[in-house]
Parts: structure tokens; C-alpha cells; sequence
């Protein structure tokens, strides 16, 4: 699914927690996360990301991966995906 939109959960703080549950506790472990786009959802056009994780320090490997994989999805779509994202 795509992350809300904004506003659209300021009234419930638990459902915008339990959208954090998965991606906090790596930083907090120490260990290095990014979040990559890789598509737009065809139900709404907002855009799908990708989070991938590293050991602890390991954040040369991270960005090498995550600029293979948009180097990748570039050739693949001809373009950045972010052109394709709808304003907010």
C-alpha cells in the first residue's frame, strides 16, 4: 500500500505510529536503511517505495545497491520515476 496522504491521519497518532513500526528500528539498531521508489500504485498514482537495510556501517555497500537499483529502474522506465509522481 502507498503511505497516506498528508493530513490525513493527524487525528489518529496510533495509525500514523504503526506506519513507522517498520522502518525505525533499524536506525535505531545502529544499522543503515534507505527507501527507494520503484513504482506508482495504479489504484491511486502515489508512489511505491522499496526500504532496504544494511549492517551497521556498512553504508557504502547501502548506497551502491541503491544506486544500482535506480540506475536500473531508470533504464527501465526511461526516466525518474518522480516525473511521473501527481503534486500533493
Amino acid at each position: 500500500t502507498t503511505a497516506f496522504r498528508i493530513g490525513e491521519k493527524v487525528d489518529d497518532p496510533i495509525a500514523m505510529y504503526l506506519n513507522d513500526v517498520a522502518t525505525i528500528p533499524v536506525n535505531l539498531a545502529g544499522n543503515c536503511a534507505m527507501s527507494l521508489p520503484i513504482g506508482l500504485a495504479p489504484e491511486d498514482g502515489l508512489p511505491v517505495g522499496l526500504q532496504i537495510m544494511a549492517a551497521a556501517k556498512a553504508d557504502a555497500s547501502l548506497y551502491n545497491v541503491g544506486a544500482a537499483l535506480e540506475a536500473a529502474l531508470r533504464d527501465r522506465w526511461g526516466h525518474l520515476l518522480i516525473e511521473e509522481a501527481p503534486a500533493l
